[in-house]
């Protein structure tokens, strides 16, 4: 039997346990009289159904300071018991009721399971007795940060691809989030709780106390309220990707007064969203981070009305009639009258020996900002010479011990802006290595060592590296389009003039006006952002192009 008194869930637990019903009443009415304004007493009536209710406790994130414990119970005495609390609240203080003949076990638990304090029975009169013990325990306690953690709390191995991808996903989704290591006490502790032995990880635990194992993004995205299927079936408007054209799309749908879906299958910010400054933006002179962007972007949308649906990934486009049916990978699906694709693209991936299996163990594409941390007073390699690569590198030299950027080209010039080009010229710690590339990455579970080669004369060598960011070429998400929507030999979309040449129609397109600047081989269908062919591939002109399509399908809408 298990007893909770009612009480506020926030308040701090005192937990009592004996197998004999009269006296765990008496345990807990004593401790109610003193501390149940408080806190929240807890009784249990044996040791197994007292463990279940700490794990359920350290599930939700409760800070339990005190364990009472009778020594003499059947099936697990309660040393025993103490000895197992401790894997779950290892900074509870623990306190252990004797009868006078247990004195001499209760003096060994003071080893066995580091026993605050034994008790005799009876304890009366309390006020003599067991206050005095329980007010000290109880100031030793507080004087010990074991303040409980209600975000979602996320365990696994450090040098693990999953865990750092579930880091990443709740870090881009802005939620809140603390990271414990399988390796160490908590993480132990917590992996406990969920009943898991560390065999399987990532475990993420939900606010609530619910333990995922191994979680896809979907199940992360339910589990913390991230909107996951659309709410009707058909729409004005879905807007393919959450970038910035994604995202400027959706503002001035739903602003506009269009039925407004937008579909992200990872996070809204697209590769903008991972940048750790934009300095160039427009209306911001002093720099915003990606996140801020994009943070705002997204409430913006959804002030206006915009439907956001996240960790969707999109298999295809079909033409019904006048309705475009976008469809998921989950097998279900959502019709509307016209579509932007917005879905941006992705870097290219690095193909040289060991870099696929070191991928999340030391080896990151994009910046991947949860780590930075971790990058402290450590020698850090950076692939790529456009402004993402240049963005990274200046924000992880604010910590890191040096930072070399590895071009291929002989200068940055070429592929990055001017201003960021200066910053890195003025950094100490960054060096810039030209006419080079990664050829090779060795390690054990993570990375320790990449190989260079020098373009020029082909020479290689091998340098120590625990971290490499890899910001090369952009790929476009769009082979789910194939057969449907006309793209170039790189897979970008061809829209508007760039359809047919100057006077004429596209073949097989099939109405008497040309196609909108912005419009697909299929009409209806708008392209913006970088998965647009030839597009100029910078912020600014994917929120306009995102701002115009939608003005363009407003236009195409007027004609149905």
């Amino acid at each position: 039997m298990l007893g909770t008194e009612p009480s506020g869930a926030t308040r701090t637990v005192i937990v009592t346990v004996d197998d004999d019903p009269a006296v765990s009443r008496a345990v807990a009415r004593d401790l109610r009289r003193r501390y149940g304004e408080g806190h929240r007493i807890v009784r249990a009536e044996s040791g197994e159904s007292a463990l279940e209710a700490l794990r359920e406790m350290r599930l939700r994130g409760d800070a339990v300071a005190v364990i009472l414990a009778d020594y003499r119970m059947p099936e697990m005495n309660g040393i025993e018991f103490l000895e197992r609390a401790m894997d779950i609240f290892p900074g509870a203080r623990r306190v252990l009721l004797t009868a006078y003949a247990d004195t001499g076990a209760a003096i060994d638990a003071i080893n066995v399971v580091d026993l605050d304090h034994y008790l005799l029975k009876p304890w009366d009169p309390p006020e003599e007795k067991l206050y005095p013990v329980v007010d000290a325990l109880l100031d030793a306690w507080r004087s010990s940060d074991h303040r409980p953690v209600r975000e979602t709390k996320v365990v696994g191995h450090r040098w693990s691809a999953r865990s750092s991808g579930v880091r990443e996903f709740l870090a881009r989704n802005q939620v809140p989030y603390h990271w414990y290591a399988s390796d160490e006490p908590e993480g132990q502790a917590l992996l406990s709780a969920a009943d898991e032995d560390g065999a399987r990880l990532p475990v993420v635990i939900t606010p609530d106390g619910k333990p995922l194992v191994e979680p896809t993004d979907q199940d992360l995205a339910s589990s913390v309220g991230l909107a996951t299927t659309p709410s009707a079936r058909f729409y004005d408007l879905v807007v393919i990707g959450g970038g910035p054209a994604g995202l400027g799309s959706a503002v001035y749908g739903a602003s506009e007064g269009l039925r407004t879906v937008l579909v992200e299958r990872t996070a809204t910010g697209g590769q903008a969203g991972q940048s750790s400054r934009i300095e160039n933006y427009l209306g911001f002179p002093d720099g915003v981070s990606g996140g801020q962007l994009t943070d705002r972007a997204h409430r913006q949308a959804t002030r206006f009305g915009a439907e956001i649906l996240t960790a969707c990934e999109v298999t295809g486009l079909e033409v019904c009639g006048s309705a475009r049916t976008v469809h998921f990978a989950d097998g279900s699906a959502v019709s509307a009258h016209t579509v932007i694709l917005a879905t941006g693209v992705s870097y290219r991936q690095l193909h040289a020996p060991g870099i696929a299996e070191l991928t999340g163990r030391g080896v990151f594409y994009g910046s991947a900002l949860t780590e930075a941390a971790r990058c402290q007073e450590q020698d850090v390699y950076i692939v790529g010479g456009a402004n993402s690569a240049g963005q990274a590198a200046v924000y992880l030299a604010r910590g890191a011990k040096s930072v070399t950027i590895l071009v291929r080209g002989d200068s940055l010039t070429a592929s990055m802006s001017h201003y960021l080009i200066q910053q890195i010229a003025a950094t100490p710690s960054i060096r810039v290595r030209t006419c080079t590339e990664v050829v090779g990455a060795e390690g054990e579970d993570h990375l320790e060592r990449i190989t260079l080669r020098d373009t020029a004369n082909g020479t290689t060598e091998t340098v120590d590296a625990g971290w490499l960011f890899v910001f090369i070429g952009a790929a476009p998400l769009t082979d789910w389009l194939d057969g449907t929507v006309l793209r170039d030999e790189r897979g970008f979309v061809v829209a508007g003039p760039d359809l047919a040449p100057p006077g004429e129609r596209p073949a097989d397109w099939p109405l008497e006006r040309p196609p909108y600047h912005l419009e697909t081989s299929v009409p209806g269908v708008f392209v913006a952002g970088d998965a647009r062919s030839e597009s100029a591939k910078r912020v600014a002109s994917a929120v306009g192009e995102g701002a115009m399509a939608v003005m363009l399908v407003h236009r195409y809408l007027e004609r149905l």
